[in-house]
Formats: structure tokens, sequence, C-alpha cells
């Protein structure tokens, strides 16, 4: 939904769960690596904000929160984000003269919990390695002891305990409990149609409950796999019960994704330019449905397109997963300063030339895909300023095709539109 914050918007903060000094540690050591210190910070400050309940706010302004946390208001709605999408945080909006927001805050996964979902754990080991994640693993696991000689002597409830004549059984709704929010992500595959296709003398589809579903549809999403590379997974993963075994279907997703890119593990880098970052599309020009296709479209759709529909390597993933990761660029940002590099760069993507110009763009806080296509076009013409002064020879380099375009331009040509259809026809 594409909703304009203000400073002057306010909000109220509910928590809906307990929050302890545990989930402090949890949110430090799992959860700080996926979204990052901004987003982290932003959710201790949203609990700091809760009266000595620890239930609900006072109504403060967006401003406020701007010079409590000393983040800017962008930084701030990006870091919100973040804490909706990984089950921390839920938002309610109410449009008025100025509009009133409602957080409600959510506690992190148990440490079991966070281990155990494929989507977290997975987002966790591509960010700290192998190592660090080892080391996470032991800091929370529990201490094995051998109990073999011991007898459990412990008493039970009715040894110590009598009840009375009059029981007390009336119910009570809205106590206080420890709640977390689930994950929400779209599908990746068709479900139904992949357990239709396996053989019912082969697999029982009615011991299939809704946890497994769940993590076929996360694992699915995880490794971006097709329709077809989950059926052969799956049917790999049934047990002699004609049951789908989870551990088995976890392993066989991880081996099956390591053996087709030569080891390495996947990242999340399939995000699109967020709705509030996007330009309102007014006109019809070829400026601005190429902005449109930036923006609607991953980086990782992008250079599969870029491929002819081939996946990418794992060098240009590593390339697009530090982009997204540590240097947190908006995906259309992403976009832009791909085509750009390839364009210029004779088809390739060489890590430390896209790196001195993600840095530049940067400083330059680029956040949307028009900024970054004016900045390219700009250092494109100072490029070529400088290369004609030098009076040396000059390599012909192909500019990418949104260069000297009018953006303003309210309708395209006849021939302009032909052109722009079979363009975004590659995009589909």
């Amino acid at each position: 939904m594409n909703i304009t914050i203000l400073p002057a918007d306010t909000f109220v903060i509910i928590n809906k769960t307990i929050l302890t000094e545990y989930d402090k540690k949890t949110l430090l050591n799992l959860y700080q690596p996926i979204i990052g210190g901004l987003a982290t910070n932003l959710y201790l400050s949203l609990w700091a904000y809760l009266d000595k309940s620890d239930i609900f706010s006072l109504e403060w302004s967006h401003h406020h929160l701007m010079n409590n946390t000393q983040m800017r208001l962008d930084d701030i709605i990006i870091a919100r984000e973040k804490l909706e999408g990984i089950g921390l945080l839920k938002t309610y909006y109410k449009k008025g003269n100025i509009n009133n927001y409602i957080y409600e805050l959510y506690s992190p996964l148990t440490a079991y919990e966070f281990f155990n979902n494929p989507i977290l754990s997975t987002s966790l080991l591509s960010n700290i390695g192998n190592n660090e994640f080892e080391k996470l693993i032991g800091y929370y696991k529990l201490p094995t002891i051998n109990l073999n000689e011991y007898e459990n002597i412990t008493a039970k409830f009715s040894d110590i305990f009598t009840t009375n004549n009059n029981p007390h059984l009336k119910y009570y709704d809205n106590i206080k409990d420890i709640n977390k929010n689930n994950l929400t992500i779209a599908n990746q595959v068709q479900l139904n149609e992949i357990l239709a296709l396996i053989p019912e003398e082969m697999l029982n589809t009615r011991m299939i409950n809704k946890d497994t579903k769940d993590t076929i549809i996360a694992l699915a999403y995880i490794y971006n796999f097709t329709n077809e590379q989950m059926q052969e997974i799956i049917i790999n993963s049934i047990d002699e019960t004609k049951k789908i075994n989870k551990e088995i279907l976890k392993n066989n997703c991880q081996k099956y994704y390591q053996f087709e890119n030569a080891g390495g593990l996947p990242t999340i880098i399939y995000k699109k330019q967020p709705e509030y970052l996007r330009k309102p599309t007014t006109d019809t020009s070829k400026k601005s449905k190429i902005i449109h296709q930036f923006e609607t479209i991953s980086p990782y759709e992008y250079l599969t397109m870029k491929n002819g529909g081939i996946k990418p390597s794992i060098s240009d993933l590593n390339i697009v997963s530090y982009l997204a990761i540590d240097l947190n660029m908006m995906p259309g940002v992403i976009n832009v300063l791909l085509d750009y590099v390839l364009k210029i760069n004779d088809n390739k993507l060489t890590k430390t030339f896209v790196e001195t110009i993600a840095s530049q763009w940067l400083r330059n806080n680029i956040k949307t895909v028009e900024e970054a296509m004016n900045i390219a076009e700009k250092e494109y013409k100072k490029r070529n300023k400088i290369t004609t002064l030098k009076k040396t020879p000059k390599k012909e380099i192909k500019k990418p095709d949104w260069f000297d375009q009018n953006i303003n331009t309210n309708e395209a040509s006849i021939e302009e539109q032909k052109e722009i259809e079979k363009m975004l026809s590659e995009f589909k």
C-alpha cells in the first residue's frame, strides 16, 4: 500500500506479548544479522516507549521518533518494514488530517523455533557464515546430562494438593501472554499441482499437515525452486510410510541447491522496490515505462532476464547479495546499477567496479530508480567528456537505452511504442 508518512503523523505502540531480557539477547544475536542495526534499534526504541505496565504507549509523533532514534524518516520506514517482514511488528493505519498509526509489538521466536525455521536459519547462515553460525548453535544448545543412573522422584500435583467442592471454571480472554507473529510469504510454487502429480501409491497426501505444507512453501521460496524441481525433491524425501520426512526434505533441498550452484548457499535477494519509493505512473513516456520495469522486477529476475532465462552465476549473485545486504541498497536501484555496469563494462559484472559506483551512489543517498538513472546518465556524460579532453582513442561504449530520454514526454511515438513493447516483453 502506497502511503506517505509525514513527521507530524502520530503513532501509538501496543504490546501484544511479554518481552523479556532473553528476547533482547535473541534479537541481537539472531535477528540483527538479518534485519540490521537500524531495524533492531527501532524495535528496542518502540519497546522503550511502553508504559510501566508494558501494555501500551502514549501518542507520539514520528518527528519525536526521528529525534529519539536519530534516524531519517525514510530509514525508519525501511526499518519498520523489515520488522514487519520478519514477524516482529504489525502496523495499522487510519487516514485523517494527521494520519494515525498503531504499532503492535510481537516477541522474537525462541532460539529453538528460530533455528528450526528454514527461512530464518538460512538467512542467518547466509549473513554470518558457517563458523559464526555453529558458534551460535553451541551458545544456545542445551547440555546433555546422562540420567540413566538416576530415578525420577518428582512429586505430582495430586500428591501435594487437594481440590475443593466449588471449582472456578470461568474462561478469561485477553490475558497477557507470549505472542509471536508468523512470517508471511508469497507462494513460490503451486503446491496442490505438485502433490497431484505424485502417484498415490508413493505418497499418502492425507498425511500431509499444514506444518509440512508451510515447510515446502518456505523451502521453495528460499531456494527459488520451480514446481518441477520441488516435485523431484519431494519424491526423494518420502519415507517408507508414504510420508514426507521434513528433515530429509530440508537436507535434499540444500544438497540440490549446492549441487546446482557450486556449493553456494542461497541469499534472500528477490525483493522488489518498496511501494513508497516508486514513481507514480502519470505519463506514458519511454523512460517512465523503463522506470516502472526497474521498480517491479527483483535483481534476481533482472539478471535471469539478462541471461536469457538462465539462472545468474554464483559470482553475480554474490555481488547482488553484497549490494542488497551489506550496503542495504534498494532493489530498483540495484537493477539500474547492474544495467549501467553491464552496458559500460562490456556485459561484465566486476565486483570492484560495482563497489566503486555503489559507494558513490550511497554517498549521494540514492533511493529511487529515477535518482539512480539520473546520476548514472550524469556520470556517463562526465566520463565521455574527460575522455574527449584527453584526446585519446576512445572505444565506443554502448550506453543504456534510457539515457537522453525525456521523462516529461506525455506520449511516445508509434515507433517508440513498438520498441517499448518489444523491450518490455523480455521482462515477462
